[in-house]
């Protein structure tokens, strides 16, 4: 499992990293790497301190140093969950980045304009500024992420990985579909067309579910494709299944995690599913 996890690592960074040469030469890389991972503890003794002093952006760049220059660190997808973790607490906060604005709120502005104005969520708005409501008031200066989110699922992996332009923000476990023709999760590109909190499940056959029975297979949320609407990402009630091949077609996540995602992808998210 470590293994595979590590072949997921090195394949995203290759993907979403422009201008860095990492391949040094199998064998070469991999011997030079096995002595000792002393820098490694540097990073993190680093890392640490950073992020103990408040330079959260700091703290980032020696996790994905770590990541980058040292895959095959024994504890590789520990820093991974660091760095996901991290990322997310820098979206959600106030943190002024290359990724975010202040947009001081004029005459006629709501959470909803301003979510579709700068192609986010109100959900994330909400929580980058800390508001408990959705009313502002003019004059005041939210902090907006600017920088669109894009999703790539891996099913042979089951693996969801969370992008922000070129960036990879996290990476999640997710469970697809059974190893069946009929139950294949699909392969493509979509969007994301729908999102309710607390879906009802309709299941086949039976009376509509509603959002707080034990029985709602949908979990806490539900973001639609837009292909096939009977398709989506959505939460669970089997948290243990997450990692395997289980579901009718869609992508399930645990609940506190699809939480997050739909605080953070607008409608019309690109979401592409591969092999």
């Amino acid at each position: 499992m470590k293994k595979r996890w590590i072949v997921i690592i090195v394949w995203v960074i290759l993907l979403a990293t422009i201008g860095i040469v990492i391949a040094k030469g199998k064998k070469g890389a991999l011997s030079s790497l096995q002595p000792s991972f002393v820098p490694v503890q540097k990073l993190l003794e680093e890392a640490a301190q950073d992020e103990a002093g408040g330079d959260k952006l700091k703290a980032k760049q020696a996790y994905q140093e770590i990541i980058l220059e040292y895959p095959d660190y024994d504890k590789i997808e520990e820093i991974q969950n660091k760095l996901g973790n991290l990322n997310m607490g820098i979206i959600f906060s106030t943190l002024q980045t290359p990724q975010s604005l202040m947009h001081q709120v004029e005459p006629g502005d709501s959470l909803g304009k301003l979510a579709k104005q700068y192609g986010t969520t109100k959900e994330l708005i909400k929580r980058s500024n800390g508001l408990k409501s959705d009313v502002i008031r003019v004059g005041q200066k939210l902090r907006i992420w600017k920088a669109s989110f894009s999703v790539l699922i891996n099913k042979s992996q089951n693996i969801l990985i969370l992008k922000s332009g070129q960036e990879v923000i996290k990476m999640y476990h997710v469970a697809t579909g059974r190893e069946d023709k009929e139950n294949a999760t699909p392969i493509g590109i979509f969007k994301i067309a729908s999102k309710i909190p607390h879906p009802v499940w309709f299941k086949a056959g039976s009376a509509p579910i509603p959002p707080e029975s034990p029985e709602n297979e949908l979990g806490s949320r539900w973001m639609g494709f837009d292909v096939d609407p009977h398709y989506g990402i959505h939460g669970t009630i089997h948290p243990r299944m997450i990692g395997e091949h289980a579901t009718a077609g869609c992508v399930r996540l645990t609940n506190p995690e699809v939480e997050e995602l739909f605080d953070l992808l607008p409608m019309g998210t690109q979401v592409t599913i591969q092999n």
